[in-house]
């Protein structure tokens, strides 16, 4: 009998679930980025980009992606993201950099 609660309960769960509608991939500070790497804005080659695209930042530890594009909506074929997920305070240059980034989980 438990058993049988526990099977229509899993199905129930698994049929809710396999319904739900994509998320959209969404920061508060505009939409989650895919970013090849992301390094601390004193790293040598971070600082080179950002000084080649004028770029001044208050502190040298804080995190900036580079080449970054945006991920629209998560769970469709074609958006995923082999490398950092990140959600970043300033998206302003093209993808070629992002700053103030924080990785997240879009696995959850």
């Amino acid at each position: 009998m438990q058993f049988n609660l526990v099977a229509v309960t899993l199905a129930a769960l698994a049929a809710v679930a396999s319904a739900a509608p994509n998320r959209r991939a969404e920061c508060s500070t505009g939409p989650v980025q895919c970013c090849n790497s992301v390094q601390p804005a004193g790293a040598p080659d971070v600082a080179k980009l950002l000084g080649l695209l004028g770029v001044v930042v208050q502190d040298v530890n804080i995190p900036v992606g580079v080449t970054c594009s945006p991920i629209s909506v998560i769970g469709v074929p074609g958006n995923s993201c082999n490398a950092q997920t990140v959600c970043c305070q300033n998206n302003s240059f093209n993808g070629v950099v992002a700053i103030g980034c924080t990785p997240i989980n879009i696995n959850v």
